[in-house]
């Protein structure tokens, strides 16, 4: 039985902690390696087969009035005279849509690209020398793969790199690369304007809340920040494998950035999969379960997911913001009568990771029955 439906689980959870021995995923052979040794003809592992992908309906560009999320001018948000009504614009977004693109904001270009640079640079390193960097028994950060909790479930067609980057005593500087010699710089600048940029941001959203932005997240300066590196090599069988699996994200708040320019992310739309085309520079953001919580179900979490491409790989990263690490997760009391459990941060983040991902599951566990 999955550890993410198990009874040991539940009972972990109303008691409100999560062992640490939960944390770490199952190890699994990388996937670009294998990328390499494939042509259109070879056989793909069976674990990486997802019969769904061919069956579920994607939605065309253009062929839907709604068919792209809502997008934000940073810039109008900051402006005295046009804030109010980009405020309301992010308010509907994140009621509506749970995502949106963030154009205009204040991450200078030189920091983005630095960052996307040394991305594509450490995955073209050699497999060993990677493979220095490799997650510890246990433990998220490092070289890897994560929500992998048995030997039968499917996996997802992707290596990642995954580090805690704030606050500074959470950072496992030793699994940091240094190859390129610029990339601990460079991850270490830009994962530093992405907190001040999410901190501006949730401090509007609480605004639309009605709320303080400490009744969000605590402690902003201390409010946790993980970054998510994503390779997703190329399959040569179109809708064979998924590179990332239908999931919500456990965050208040995630920014990604498009590397390179191979799309790939897409969201839950009316019950179809709507492609994500990002504009030159913006960051995509989307509201993550913590938020839902918190707010109550007033913003909602959107399931989305990562497809590949069958001739080109696909870099992106994802910068996770949460609470402050001693910090509760728990709807706020102003908002209404409670539709979701609360426990302590740690023990939320320890069992979401713990857990296979399965659409908006780990969510629907936290649902106060009514």
């Amino acid at each position: 039985m999955d550890q993410c439906t198990g009874p040991v689980d539940m009972a972990t959870l109303n008691n409100g902690k999560v062992s640490e021995r939960l944390m770490g995923s199952l190890p699994v052979d990388s996937v670009r390696a294998l990328a390499t040794s494939l042509t259109a003809t070879d056989h793909i592992p069976t674990r990486y087969i997802r019969p769904e992908v061919e069956s579920e309906a994607v939605i065309i560009p253009g062929e839907d009035d709604e068919d792209e999320i809502p997008v934000i001018d940073y810039h109008k948000l900051l402006d005295p005279e046009l804030s109010d009504a980009e405020c309301s614009k992010l308010h509907l977004a994140c009621q509506n849509w749970g995502f949106f693109q963030l154009i205009n904001h204040d991450v200078p270009k030189e920091v983005s690209q630095r960052m996307m640079f040394v991305i594509e640079e450490f995955f073209k390193l050699p497999l060993d020398e990677k493979l220095l960097l490799k997650q510890r028994p246990g433990q998220p950060d490092g070289y890897g793969q994560l929500f992998v909790v048995s030997e039968e479930q499917k996996l997802d067609w992707a290596d990642i790199l995954i580090y805690h980057t704030w606050p500074l005593h959470l950072r496992t500087i030793a699994l940091w690369p240094t190859k390129p010699s610029t990339f601990r710089d460079a991850l270490d600048e830009y994962s530093m304007e992405e907190k001040k940029l999410a901190n501006c941001l949730l401090g509007f959203m609480a605004k639309n809340l009605g709320l303080y932005p400490a009744e969000i997240t605590g402690n902003l300066e201390n409010g946790v920040q993980v970054a998510r590196i994503n390779c997703y090599p190329p399959c040569p069988v179109d809708r064979k494998v998924l590179g990332l699996s239908p999931h919500s994200d456990s965050s208040i708040l995630t920014l990604v950035l498009q590397v390179n320019d191979v799309p790939g992310l897409q969201i839950k739309r009316n019950d179809k999969w709507l492609p994500i085309n990002p504009l030159p520079g913006a960051f995509i953001a989307n509201v993550g379960d913590a938020l839902e919580i918190i707010s109550n179900g007033k913003y909602k979490s959107i399931e989305h997911r990562a497809v590949t491409n069958t001739e080109k790989e696909r870099f992106s990263i994802a910068l996770f913001h949460g609470p402050e690490g001693d910090g509760t997760v728990g709807p706020h009391p102003e908002l209404g009568e409670p539709l979701y459990k609360s426990m302590d941060f740690e023990s939320y983040t320890n069992l979401y990771l713990s857990s296979k991902l399965d659409g908006k599951s780990f969510l629907g566990r936290l649902k106060l029955n009514k």
